[in-house]
């Protein structure tokens, strides 16, 4: 579902932050992405919902190619792509029901459907109560499961987390973590850069591991040598 090939990718400035990276995610499949800052785990991500085009090599992401893919094509894919930040990046006026149904609205989703497929996602996340407090009303982690109601709320095939805990608590960590194994336990993919190794070392997920920029360890490449080609 999402495959990198020889992929590299180098900024004008700050030199190189991925070299020669080939691995795919399969559909449904969970992956940690670790390694030290400036790693390159970002970036990865970035890859993927095209906010970057790699310098070379290609990334593929349900079928689409970014050598091949066009401008028009972007918003498309990134529709079927959920995507959670660290810092949450609500909009501090809007209640959590309605962070949730801006991501339904700039994408021209009939009204009529935004309200059960709003009520829906909350309710997945453990949040139907709160879907009238602002953002300020809501502890950390609660703010994180609004984000990611709404990466959730156009049924996404995969879920992009970048460092979804790294401003939480141990606690609120543990309950986002467990949400997304739900998450994954219902079909979606999930591929979260983590800066935690203890949440790594705790699972028994694949992880892929990157120092300067390179792929230096895959957990599935021992059992499986084709998850990395």
């Amino acid at each position: 579902m999402i495959r990198f090939t020889k992929v590299s990718k180098q900024y004008a400035r700050g030199g190189p932050a991925l070299e020669d990276l080939t691995f795919h995610l399969r559909r449904g499949e969970f992956a940690f992405l670790t390694g030290p800052s400036g790693a390159g785990k970002s970036t990865i991500l970035k890859l993927i919902y095209v906010a970057e085009r790699p310098s070379s090599g290609e990334v593929r992401v349900d079928g689409k190619s970014s050598v091949t893919m066009s401008r028009s094509e972007i918003p498309r894919l990134r529709r079927r792509l959920g995507v959670v930040f660290q810092d949450f990046r609500l909009l501090d006026d809007r209640t959590a029901e309605q962070n949730v149904a801006f991501a339904l609205e700039v994408t021209g989703t009939p009204s009529a459907n935004i309200a059960p497929r709003v009520q829906r996602a909350l309710t997945q996340v453990g949040l139907a109560s709160k879907a009238t407090a602002l953002p300020g009303e809501l502890s950390g982690g609660e703010q994180q499961r609004v984000a990611i109601a709404r990466a959730l709320v156009n049924d996404p095939l995969v879920l992009l987390a970048d460092e979804p805990t790294g401003n939480l608590d141990e606690r609120a960590t543990r309950g986002i973590f467990q949400l997304l194994r739900d998450i994954n336990s219902s079909g979606t993919a999930v591929l979260m850069a983590t800066h935690d190794l203890d949440l790594v070392r705790n699972t028994n997920l694949r992880t892929l591991e990157l120092n300067h920029g390179r792929l230096v360890f895959d957990s599935a490449a021992a059992d499986d040598p084709g998850a990395v080609q």
